[in-house]
Parts: structure tokens; C-alpha cells; sequence
């Protein structure tokens, strides 16, 4: 992969943490111009009451303002299974302020994963299909002001998952985490264990040594000895010397028969039913019934045993 020279225009970058959902959102932007993208971004949700909140979104705009950022897209890594995107309630606070509509984007497999969760959550094609304002091709490139943001495909996590280079930066959104956290999860449709392995060591560690890696989530081990605060980014070389799951020495097999076995071993994310369902639509609501109400649909998990217990319809 082609490098910028050090003396190349380096872009700004937001920082901004979610707690929840333990999401890093990214304002990235030039200099110069002030153009920016946003990746990543998050609207609240709280299970318990199923509400929607903004504060999250809010908190983006007020920084956008607040700086001055001419936005000119928002961009996802993927359709994410553990937080709603705020990308579109972003976009329309923007119009509704007479600025330039910034197209939301994301990559063109995302037709993939649409196709799969609608059918198994009930969701119309007029539901979903073209909600995005642009399908990203691989290694298609985006203008931010005088700068350049690389579109890095980057499977594993998930069929359609990207990464951004925007000067020494890659942000790599759920393909790689901290050191001490490891690596994505890979047993959603469509998840390969093999593609992350080869997606991490053979695009994200061709990066040259001092490029940084944002990731798109942390998780700080905590306890005795491990750090307490979330951090946004390490260097291409600290996770080839220390990430404790992909690191130098570490084989293909040997990764594919880690990640396999450890991913058998999870939950499901707390919001994935209805992160899914909100993200394949691009983050527009559902629409609303005859009544007002907006619904998402939620699997009932039934075991048998406890079915079986007096519950079974008699007859």
C-alpha cells in the first residue's frame, strides 16, 4: 500500500467516548479547509424504557459548531450490533440548519447484510433498500478539504466492514481493538475468522510502523495492573509487538482455532436486536403505525423445558 510522506498535511481528529455502548465516535477533520467526516457515531437508547435519546448525536453537533466543521459525509465501518448509529438524525439536524446535506455512507456489501436481517426480523425492501446515500467501493477514496480518506475493505467481523486511512490514521472501526482487548468477534452471518486474520496482518499491519489504529470500541481490562481508561488509538507497531490475540508469531490456524472456540463462548450483544434492525435502515426510524407507535421487532426465546412445563395449549 502507498504512504504519504511524513511532511504530508495531517488531518485533526475528535475524540469523543460513549460509555454505554463503550464506542469511540471520530471527528476527523482538515485543517484548513475545516471539512470533516464523522465515523461512527451513536444515538442513545435505553432498554428499559425503549427510548430513543439524542444527547450522544448532541454532543457531536455541539463540538461541530463549536469548531466550526463544514461536515461533508458520515461514515459507517459497518452496521454495528451493539449501538444505533446516529448518522441520521445528524444529517437532518444539518439540513434543518441550511447546511449542505453530508451524504451517509457506508460499503457497497452492505446490500449483503441488509438481505440477511430483514428477512429475519420482517423488514420490507421499502424498508431498507438504497437508505444509504452512497455505497463505498473498495479502495475508492473520499475528499475531506485538501486531504484524502482511503476506503480499506476489511472483512471478518462482518462481510461488509471497512477501515478509513486519513493521512497516518487508519480507523478500523470493530476489526481490531486495544492490545489488551484483542480482536472482533466473527460469529455473526457472514463472519470469518480467516478474513479478520488476513484483513488484520495483511492490510492493517502493511501500514508503516508509526501509523495509528482508532478503533471503534474499548474495553480497559481494569484490575490489578491493567489500565482504567478507555484509549482511541495504538500504533500499527504496538499492535504487531502486543495485541493479545493477533500479534508477530501468531499463525492463521492457530488465530481461526482461538476465535472459533472463543466466540462459541459469548452472548449476544445487549442491543443487537435493535441495532440491527435500526442500522440496516440507515438509522431512520421505523415508520409509525395507524396508532403512532414504532416498533421493533423482538425474538422470543421459548426453551422447551419450560414450555413443556403446564404452559403447551391443552387440547
Amino acid at each position: 500500500m502507498a504512504t504519504l510522506a511524513a511532511h504530508e498535511l495531517q488531518p485533526n481528529i475528535d475524540t469523543i467516548f460513549e460509555p454505554k455502548t463503550s464506542t469511540w465516535q471520530y471527528i476527523v477533520s482538515d485543517p484548513v479547509t475545516n471539512d470533516a467526516v464523522i465515523i461512527d457515531s451513536v444515538l442513545d437508547y435505553d432498554p428499559a424504557t425503549n427510548t430513543i435519546g439524542n444527547a450522544s448525536a448532541e454532543q457531536l453537533l455541539s463540538l461541530i459548531k463549536e469548531r466550526g466543521y463544514n461536515i461533508v459525509a458520515i461514515l459507517e465501518t459497518h452496521a454495528h450490533a451493539d449501538h444505533l448509529t446516529g448518522a441520521c438524525y445528524i444529517q437532518q439536524y444539518l439540513l434543518r440548519r441550511g447546511k449542505p446535506k453530508p451524504p451517509i455512507c457506508i460499503g457497497k456489501r452492505i446490500t449483503q447484510v441488509q438481505h440477511t436481517f430483514a428477512a429475519k426480523y420482517g423488514l420490507t425492501e421499502d424498508e431498507y433498500i438504497s437508505v444509504f446515500d452512497r455505497l463505498l467501493d473498495d479502495d475508492e477514496c473520499i475528499r475531506v478539504g485538501s486531504l484524502q480518506c482511503k476506503v480499506l475493505h476489511l472483512p471478518g467481523h462482518t462481510p461488509d466492514h471497512l477501515g478509513y486511512v486519513i493521512g497516518h490514521n487508519v480507523f478500523v472501526g470493530d476489526s481490531l481493538f486495544q492490545p489488551d482487548v484483542g480482536s472482533a468477534r466473527c460469529d455473526f452471518p457472514g463472519g470469518d475468522a480467516r478474513a479478520l486474520f488476513r484483513s488484520i496482518t495483511e492490510k492493517l499491519y502493511a501500514l508503516p510502523d508509526y501509523y495509528r489504529i482508532f478503533v471503534g470500541h474499548d474495553y480497559p481490562p481494569g484490575g490489578q495492573g491493567g489500565r482504567a481508561e478507555p484509549r482511541a488509538f495504538a500504533t500499527v507497531a504496538e499492535e504487531r509487538r502486543d495485541n493479545k490475540h493477533v500479534r508477530d508469531g501468531v499463525d492463521e490456524n492457530q488465530f481461526i482455532a482461538w476465535r472459533t472456540e472463543r466466540d462459541a463462548t459469548l452472548a449476544e450483544p445487549r442491543l443487537i436486536h435493535q441495532s440491527l434492525q435500526f442500522n440496516i435502515r440507515g438509522g431512520k426510524l421505523p415508520e409509525a403505525s395507524e396508532h403512532g407507535h414504532r416498533f421493533l421487532h423482538l425474538p422470543l426465546k421459548v426453551p422447551d423445558e419450560v414450555w413443556n412445563w403446564g404452559f403447551a395449549p391443552q387440547g
